[in-house]
């Protein structure tokens, strides 16, 4: 695994994301060229704009990063709180 994705035609550290929008950016202003797209807030201020499928792909890559299996996760709680069920008994 890589420690970059790609946003925007860019190589971004995976770990330089501060925070990634989860919804797109409306402000009204005619001439805004980044309506639609979310932004991924880097650290120092700075930010790159992601489409949606960029966006995901982020968030796939933060979470392989950090070692997270979301469907994994989900089943790990079930059978943890299966266990303390039956301990009760």
């Amino acid at each position: 695994m890589s420690v970059f994705c790609v946003v925007d035609d860019k190589h971004v550290p995976v770990f330089r994301i501060m925070w990634i929008a989860v919804t797109p950016h409306f402000c009204g202003e005619e001439d805004c060229v980044r309506e639609g797209y979310y932004e991924v807030r880097l650290e120092q201020g700075e930010s790159v704009w992601a489409n949606a499928k960029e966006r995901n792909h982020v968030l796939e890559q933060i979470e392989s990063w950090q070692g997270i299996d979301p469907a994994g996760e989900e089943e790990e709680e079930e059978e943890e709180e299966e266990e303390e069920e039956e301990e009760e008994w």
